[in-house]
């Protein structure tokens, strides 16, 4: 059993993206699947499917690189955990890198990125950063 399992969707993307795979398998769960989104809609992957073995589904993230092998995601960090939940309102979320990053967000509307937060107005809980 996993204590934070997104917290180990992090670290798998982050060792797969180390060592350039081509994608990465992780459980499914429904914040995941949110995760996966945001990360697809922001361009920091090309896709995500669903992939039904036994006895777990998972989501497989087809990671992305440049044209000449340059590391899209360059940074990912949780900020949240389960022992220390931190949470921000929409006017307290501020551009990651002067806009170049990404803060991703559990909000009442689903998992949503820093600017489509700031844009709907609503805040959440900071799930984690993307660089």
């Amino acid at each position: 059993m996993l204590t934070d399992p997104i917290a180990d969707m992090l670290t798998r993307i982050r060792n797969a993206v180390s060592v350039e795979r081509p994608h990465v398998d992780v459980p499914l769960s429904l914040v995941k699947r949110g995760l996966a989104d945001v990360l697809k809609r922001e361009g920091y992957i090309w896709d995500w499917q669903v992939v039904e073995l036994d006895p777990v589904h998972q989501i497989r993230l087809e990671l992305k690189y440049g044209p000449n092998g340059e590391h899209v995601i360059q940074h990912i960090k949780r900020v949240s955990s389960p022992g220390r939940r931190v949470f921000r309102r929409a006017k307290e979320l501020r551009p990651v890198l002067n806009g170049q990053g990404i803060t991703i967000l559990s909000t009442s509307g689903g998992v949503v990125s820093d600017r489509e937060a700031r844009q709907r107005n609503i805040g959440g809980e900071v799930l984690c950063e993307i660089w």
